[in-house]
């Protein structure tokens, strides 16, 4: 009678076509293949970057949504517009059973460059003899990436705009 109990038409998400990338942490900024792994120095996983921290306080490197937490919390996956993002806490970390981890998200949680996702004790990681390179990978770039380009080099600082991804 008056559409009281008709479905609302969701309104339409707008399509993501670029997705801003920021600095996960204060530190030196750089590309993938210098990171001290095969498998994410030759692209394995994807492409991406990785900041060398300076401090154990670690952001967001999109705007997006939170899809994994690894229980270890060395590892936590994004979600931002058809892009997937990985954000690998050091090298070679996942054997620590997350003792030097206090990841803070969680799953289906949306998060900005704003939003802290994990303090990393460094001296710990140190003292394990583990890489702590703050590694972002874009998992599924191969299949919705038209192009990824990083704007920013050096030290940077968490939060910082340091690039863009552009979406297919």
């Amino acid at each position: 009678m008056f559409g009281l109990f008709k479905k609302k038409k969701e309104a339409a998400q707008p399509e993501v076509k670029e997705v801003i990338l920021y600095a996960p942490a204060d530190g030196e900024l750089i590309n993938i293949e210098s990171v001290n792994d095969v498998v994410f120095a030759q692209k394995m996983m994807g492409d991406g970057f990785a900041v060398v921290p300076t401090n154990g306080t670690i952001s967001s490197p999109v705007a997006g949504t939170i899809v994994n937490v690894f229980p270890t919390q060395h590892a936590i996956g994004f979600k931002a517009g058809s892009l997937e993002v990985l954000l690998h806490m050091g090298i070679d970390t996942v054997s620590l059973n997350g003792e030097p981890f206090d990841t803070v998200v969680s799953e289906n949680q949306a998060v900005t460059e704003a939003t802290t996702v994990s303090t990393v004790d460094l001296a710990a990681l140190e003292a394990e003899g583990k890489d702590n390179a703050m590694i972002v990978i874009f998992t599924n770039g191969i299949d919705v990436i038209d192009s990824f380009e990083l704007t920013a080099s050096g030290t940077v600082t968490k939060g910082q705009v340091i690039g863009k991804v552009v979406l297919k």
